[in-house]
């Protein structure tokens, strides 16, 4: 008799950058099996359209379907903030977890002033959804934006603390500084790869929010309140668009552990 609480969990981002939330359900979900897809072929997401995105998110929502996952969490922002609605719509069969209101949520709860800085992709920013979100959440909430594209392509090369990212940090985050805030969203799942060189740029004084351990404890709230939670496994696969040994390598670094990830043909779905 299959046990549906033993299939895994579905996770995808556009390349690297997802595996930051990875980490954090496997430290908050130890036993559960997780299988995850990075679009390595197609990253970056935040420079194209809306219409593409959803067409790549649902690519692999099929994937991840045939895969027999359980649940599935959006670890990106840009889809999260851009398409979010329309692919619970499209694949209302099946939970779908996103990272933007766990980011907010995280946001909401560190601040002291108020002012609150975001920074994701360009797609993330034109959206909007986290300013008007935070201003829900918090009234009076002063929200400072900022696009920071080159954080992607640093995050996927594995320049993570070299000091070509540290001059490109100095020049997006200056703006934020001047806002004097206190907390600042990360607000692409790329960006706590680098949250060293920020943190470098911005000071002790800022709160770093990382989106993705208030995202994998939602998950866990949904597992047990609805009897989906695992107690049996604990295996983890990685799959990819685009095969090359930069992953492999980002995603041992951040997970502690040696994986080779399978390539796709996403294309197919």
């Amino acid at each position: 008799m299959i046990n549906i609480n033993e299939n895994p969990i579905g996770i995808f981002d556009s390349g690297v950058g997802g595996l930051t939330v990875v980490k954090e359900v496997i430290n908050v979900l130890p036993k559960e099996n997780i299988i995850y897809f990075g679009d390595t072929a197609r990253v970056p997401y935040g420079s194209k359209s809306k219409e593409l995105v959803y067409k790549f998110s649902c690519q692999i929502i099929k994937f991840l379907k045939e895969k027999n996952v359980k649940s599935i969490i959006i670890a990106c922002n840009t889809v999260s903030s851009n398409c979010y609605e329309d692919l619970k719509k499209q694949f209302n069969d099946i939970p779908i977890i996103e990272v933007l209101q766990p980011g907010v949520k995280s946001a909401i709860q560190v601040t002291k002033n108020g002012k609150i800085g975001v920074i994701g992709t360009e797609a993330t920013i034109r959206s909007g959804q986290y300013e008007k979100k935070l201003k829900e959440a918090l009234k009076d909430a002063q929200v400072y934006s900022k696009s920071c594209p080159l954080f992607v392509p640093l995050a996927e090369e594995g320049f993570l603390d070299d000091k070509i990212t540290l001059d490109v940090a100095t020049k997006y985050l200056k703006d934020l500084k001047d806002y004097n805030i206190d907390s600042l969203i990360l607000g692409c799942t790329h960006y706590p790869l680098l949250k060293n060189t920020i943190k470098k740029v911005l000071g002790d004084n800022v709160n770093i929010v990382d989106p993705a351990f208030e995202t994998a404890l939602k998950m866990k709230k949904y597992l047990l309140d609805n009897n989906m939670y695992n107690t049996n496994g604990g295996d983890h696969n990685f799959y990819v668009s685009d095969k090359n040994d930069k992953f492999d390598f980002i995603c041992s670094l951040i997970l502690k552990q040696n994986y080779i990830a399978k390539k796709v043909s996403i294309e197919n779905y």
